[in-house]
């Protein structure tokens, strides 16, 4: 993805938009939603290309796959390379996608986020975030809330796109794309990742962005993308999360205190927790939504409420997607 060329006439509107993908998802994702604001001669998008310095590879191998969890955990990323802005351009509106790495945002994400030049860039702007992942990411996303919150950002709208897979077989089928680059699905599981018409449905968002920009409505508090299915929260899986956000955390600590990243004296601590990690799932996991299941008549209002939360600003209404159906 490359910025859009410029024009002669002053741009109306001007659109940042920050860019990495380590499997190339995320990027065609975010190529959906921009395309119906490039075609758009009134708006300017620029994309910022995220390259860390030292690259995390696809296929991301077992052993660095697994090392990258105590840093993401604990929102210490390895550093970025040189962005291309300088600090002093002004954007209507941002777009900001990002991987959930261990239920925390991606360390290059966090790393912008924590760059000297992200709250010049974003301060007082409205943010639009897109998460794509398998299914876990309501305690990533109150983190990059948190990071967003201390730019001076606003945020206005979240897009969340999930694996429509059943959630015990992408226990199974996401890592083997990222370790070993497997994305078509085995015994009989499905594909990895979104399927082609999620990818595509994303240009209604687009659509909808660019009515806004249009109008002036990026301004105003209320979200741009209400009434057009952007977020499901599947609440169920709360208590996973905060158990193993948790347990990224405290082995994080440990295996941060054993060496730096890629050092021999994380790998035994690596393979323990791989281990512990795979009886959690196997347990905790399922025993956590047997008893959700069970006992969910009486927490009905709890859950309810909780759906609503995770789910702001944008909804999961439907009401005005026939507008944007292409």
């Amino acid at each position: 993805m490359t910025a859009s060329p410029p024009t002669s006439a002053a741009p109306v509107k001007r659109v940042l938009v920050i860019d990495y993908s380590q499997t190339g998802q995320l990027s065609a994702v975010a190529a959906q939603i921009i395309a119906p604001l490039r075609a758009d001669p009134a708006i300017a998008v620029h994309v910022e290309a995220l390259r860390p310095l030292k690259p995390f590879p696809f296929p991301w191998g077992f052993f660095p796959f697994f090392d990258a969890f105590p840093e993401s955990a604990h929102l210490r990323p390895g550093a970025l390379a040189p962005l291309s802005l300088r600090g002093d351009e002004d954007f209507d509106l941002v777009i900001l996608p990002y991987q959930v790495w261990f239920l925390a945002p991606s360390q290059p994400v966090t790393a912008f986020l924590q760059h000297p030049l992200a709250a010049r860039l974003l301060a007082g702007k409205p943010v639009v975030t897109v998460i794509a992942c398998r299914n876990m990411w309501l305690l990533a996303h109150e983190k990059l809330k948190g990071l967003l919150a201390a730019t001076g950002a606003r945020l206005s709208d979240n897009i969340v796109l999930t694996d429509p897979g059943p959630t015990f077989a992408t226990f199974f089928t996401t890592p083997a794309w990222l370790v070993w680059g497997r994305k078509r699905g085995f015994w009989g599981m499905p594909d990895a990742g979104l399927d082609a018409n999620q990818i595509a449905g994303c240009r209604r968002f687009g659509l909808a962005l660019r009515d806004a920009l249009r109008e002036g409505r990026e301004r105003l508090a209320q979200p741009m993308l209400e009434g057009l299915g952007a977020v499901r929260a599947d609440v169920r899986l709360y208590i996973s999360e905060k158990a193993g956000t948790r347990s990224f955390y405290l082995w994080g600590k440990l295996l941060m205190a054993a060496g730096p990243p890629g050092s021999w004296q994380r790998r035994p601590l690596l393979a323990l927790y791989v281990l512990f990690l795979l009886a959690l799932i196997v347990t905790v996991v399922p025993v956590s939504l047997s008893l959700q299941a069970l006992l969910r008549p009486f927490f009905k209002g709890w859950l309810t409420k909780m759906k609503v939360q995770f789910e702001r600003p944008s909804g999961s209404s439907t009401d005005r997607s026939p507008f944007y159906d292409d």
